[in-house]
């Protein structure tokens, strides 16, 4: 897979270089949403068949697809918190403690507050997306705000100012990065599958 990235940024930043640029704010091409924890005294909201996402699960595993992580939780913690069930292909950014961990989800997927992800639209595809924030989280980490440690706001995101060509110049490439990242999620299962393998020898081992 690290081919396959190092590729998908150069591809990225030819993009950049080689279409005129213009200006955006992040809502203007994704929909930031948000985060929740639903309460963890009432045990009803928990173990659930609904994958709940925290910044700690993406530093425990890294992955540019990612389908879930520690926590599950009800359709009851759903209704009854601020989290939200994002739909497949958005892309999951961190937005505190650290800002910058990004990965794309690979089914529908709730998260805490520590993320403010963003649900492309039709005219900016998923991959697009995850790359530019790639691109621009040095920024966006200059715009936190925090004293005991920083954190970038939901409105903060939505008016990030990007420089981006418009939206049929970046379409042009959506059939080179979607098997890209088709390959890139295929290489991760097969990863997935080989670990699950090599646990359950070990197993019969020892």
């Amino acid at each position: 897979n690290a081919n396959l990235v190092e590729l998908s940024n150069t591809i990225f930043k030819q993009i950049l270089v080689s279409n005129d640029l213009h200006e955006f704010t992040i809502n203007d091409i994704g929909t930031v949403a948000g985060g929740g924890t639903p309460s963890k005294k009432i045990i009803s909201y928990w173990n659930g068949n609904i994958p709940w996402l925290s910044p700690k699960d993406l530093s425990n595993k890294p992955r540019i697809f990612t389908s879930s992580g520690e926590n599950y939780i009800t359709q009851q913690g759903l209704d009854n918190s601020s989290t939200k069930l994002l739909p497949r292909n958005t892309v999951l950014f961190s937005s505190r403690a650290p800002i910058g961990y990004l990965s794309i989800a690979k089914n529908r997927i709730a998260t805490n507050q520590g993320f403010k992800s963003v649900i492309p639209n039709k005219q900016y595809p998923f991959w697009f997306i995850y790359e530019l924030l790639k691109v621009e989280t040095p920024r966006i980490i200059n715009e936190a705000n925090g004293s005991t440690f920083k954190e970038v706001s939901g409105s903060r995101l939505k008016q990030h100012i990007v420089y981006v060509p418009k939206s049929s110049d970046v379409l042009r490439y959506n059939s080179i990065f979607i098997s890209l990242f088709q390959k890139m999620m295929q290489s991760e299962s097969e990863i997935d599958t080989l670990n699950s393998l090599k646990r359950a020898l070990l197993n019969k081992l020892f």
